[in-house]
């Protein structure tokens, strides 16, 4: 006679299951940089990072397609008025006209480290941005752990960095310079900063292309002090002002790090814990500050990712918010009547606007100096609306930018 499971036993099966399951899907989370991808009604292409369609383009029913965007990582803006955008999930750096026009600069879509014109080159979940006076952008290739540059032309070069290589039996032969390079800045001389996440530094590339190290001492932590005595914890985010401060979203601190020309690092913002409390000083809270951007008078402006704002803080470290309402969304409108899906890179222009990378929502904002939000770019998920035409689009599941898949590698 067979036995068959009572009650308890049922019971216990199905915990068992279900701590089977969530361990596994933990795992997942932890060993990649996707959870469910993005999934199209049609798509055209051989695949990328994220299981979308090489180059971001989906195919319309009257056969038209339409380009978008996947988890867009950070964005910079030329003297032109140009915006740049890391397309992270896409393996793409995409191009905005001042008239709205996306294209792709350079970037074949799929994963790799190749160097060439336009779409010959390759790249590896590109997460941070800028552009020189030349209108040069540079690229943290943070898969690669390289810092590339791309001329106006669309040639993609290797500016910095090494690619990590084994040997047949899993011999490490040459190490990588960076671990998970994700923010760039560069300033007037054309030395490029770097916020080194995995290695807790903040770098600088000459014209040159010589790497040094401008403070950090490696290893994690909040510290104060002079150049490699300071302390970081996953730095994602920089920017340089016309002084040459350089500016530091210190995500897992969730602190915003000053470090003068003569590299004294300093905290202007944030402590050493979670909240959205505006204030002055240590008085302020974040919750992962991703990116950051300076003014022309010395305000900078930071993308507070797990809280859904942007906010401000003036030269003397008063911190308010800009805009959002704090809970996840695609709401356009004035200030805090507005809303993000994790806000992860901002760049300025030179009439105060300020252009966002909303990854979550594969959008890409611009707030006006009064406050009010638009969407530039850009397809709002899950709701079936192109917000530059009139096809449905669909996704399911959720995706995490590469900031964010540090963020669960790192806790």
């Amino acid at each position: 006679m067979k036995q068959h499971p009572g009650p308890k036993q049922l019971l216990y099966i199905y915990i068992a299951v279900i701590i089977f399951s969530g361990a596994c899907f933990f795992i997942s989370c932890s060993k990649t940089n996707t959870v469910s991808p993005y999934k199209y009604n049609t798509i055209s292409g051989t695949g990328n990072t994220n299981g979308n369609p090489t180059g971001g383009i989906i195919t319309n029913p009257d056969s038209t397609t339409t380009l978008n965007f996947s988890a867009p990582d950070d964005v910079a803006v030329d003297a032109a008025g140009n915006l740049y955008v890391a397309d992270y999930g896409n393996n793409l750096i995409r191009k905005i006209s001042p008239t709205g026009a996306v294209s792709t600069l350079a970037g074949s879509g799929n994963i790799g480290a190749i160097n060439g014109t336009g779409i010959a080159a390759s790249f590896n979940g590109p997460s941070g941005l800028a552009v020189d006076a030349a209108g040069n952008v540079y690229v943290a290739d943070a898969g690669n752990n390289l810092i590339r540059k791309i001329t106006p032309a669309g040639l993609v070069s290797t500016l910095a960095g090494t690619i990590a290589t084994v040997d047949t039996s899993g011999t490490t032969l040459t190490e990588p310079v960076f671990s998970g390079p994700s923010g760039v800045a560069v300033d007037a001389s054309g030395n490029v900063y770097v916020a080194d996440a995995g290695n807790n530094q903040i770098r600088v590339v000459s014209p040159a292309g010589i790497i040094s190290t401008f403070a950090g001492t490696g290893g994690a932590g909040a510290a104060d002090g002079a150049g490699i005595s300071a302390t970081f914890n996953n730095p994602t985010g920089v920017a340089v002002d016309a002084s040459g401060n350089v500016y530091v979203a210190d995500l897992l601190n969730n602190m915003i790090r000053k470090i003068t020309p003569a590299k004294i690092v300093s905290t202007l913002a944030g402590k050493d814990s979670i909240g959205s409390a505006d204030g002055k000083g240590s008085s302020a809270s974040f919750y992962f500050p991703n990116s950051l951007a300076v003014d022309a008078s010395g305000n900078i402006y930071v993308t507070d990712d797990i809280n859904n704002l942007i906010r401000k803080i003036t030269p003397d470290g008063t911190v308010t918010k800009l805009a959002g309402s704090g809970i996840a969304g695609h709401a356009n409108g004035n200030g805090i009547a507005a809303s993000f899906n994790d806000p992860a890179g901002i760049a300025l222009d030179a009439s105060g606007n300020a252009f966002v990378a909303d990854a979550n929502n594969n959008l890409i904002r611009k707030i006006s100096p009064a406050g009010v939000v638009t969407t530039v770019a850009g397809m709002i998920p899950g709701i079936g609306v192109i917000r530059t035409g009139s096809y449905a689009h669909y996704h399911m599941g959720l995706r995490l930018s590469s900031k964010q898949a540090r963020k669960i590698k790192v806790q």
